[in-house]
């Protein structure tokens, strides 16, 4: 996590612009009235604007595996794949993989001499290692008809809504301190929030630094693949917020008066 310097403004604004009624007008266009029960804006407040960047890596890996095979028949073919679907399934059964999370999608053509069949599995996991271990064993095991793609990772919903919003509270904590810390330095206290605005949220992925990543490895190897996507899907969110506080004096000072 990352913070920039914020950047603090404090104003003593006149409490005035009350507008009272003419006895020869037959409107009102705002009648003042002092509040009953909430205290009186002191008419004086510290605005001050925070930052705040965080990252969160993927959480959830899709693998697809690619099975294809051409024969002469459709018997010959539909058998031919569906052995080693089978195969797949029977490994991802054993490794506790729920079926929710698998997808199985074929496709038949007719060739001019052949009919051939694609077949793909999808699975989404949350577990990477058990994910290894699944495409460790099936590129052991099955042949070249089957193809174990390259793990996709995301982050998903949930969690990117969960890292959105952290970095706002945490953008308007930092922001809090540091009125706090002007209010102390001024001899006044920190007040109510007036206002709370979120200017600026943005968002992008571990691909932008793709370059700066390479230069840290040059000379020494690069990443492994998956440690590579890994750094390539981490998200990286920033949130920039502008915040109004009101200005109370200690308590010191008002038992004088």
């Amino acid at each position: 996590m990352a913070g920039s310097p914020s950047r603090v403004f404090a104003a003593l604004i006149p409490a005035g612009d009350d507008t009272y009624r003419d006895e020869n007008q037959t409107s009102l266009v705002r009648n003042f009235q002092p509040p009953t029960r909430e205290p009186q804006t002191s008419g004086r407040e510290v605005q001050v604007t925070g930052s705040c960047e965080l990252s969160g890596p993927p959480d959830r890996a899709t693998l697809c595996i690619s099975v294809s095979s051409s024969k002469d028949s459709v018997n010959d073919v539909t058998n031919s794949v569906s052995r080693r679907l089978e195969y797949i399934l029977q490994a991802l059964r054993q490794h506790e993989v729920k079926g929710e999370n698998t997808k199985v999608t074929k496709i038949l053509r007719r060739g001019d001499n052949a009919y051939d069949m694609e077949a793909e599995v999808s699975v989404l996991f949350t577990d990477f290692t058990r994910m290894q271990s699944v495409s460790n064993v099936l590129v052991e095991k099955l042949d070249k008809t089957v193809t174990v793609c390259p793990p996709a990772f995301s982050l998903s919903p949930d969690c990117l809504n969960k890292l959105r919003r952290q970095a706002c509270l945490v953008a308007v904590e930092s922001a809090r301190r540091k009125a706090r810390e002007v209010c102390a330095l001024l001899g006044q206290t920190l007040g109510r929030p007036l206002l709370v605005k979120e200017e600026e949220a943005r968002e992008w992925t571990g691909q932008a630094e793709e370059e700066a990543a390479a230069a840290m490895v040059a000379g020494r190897g690069a990443l492994s693949s998956v440690q590579e996507s890994i750094r390539k899907a981490t998200v990286f969110v920033s949130s920039h917020v502008y915040v109004s506080f009101d200005i109370r004096p200690k308590e010191r000072a008002r038992k004088k008066h």
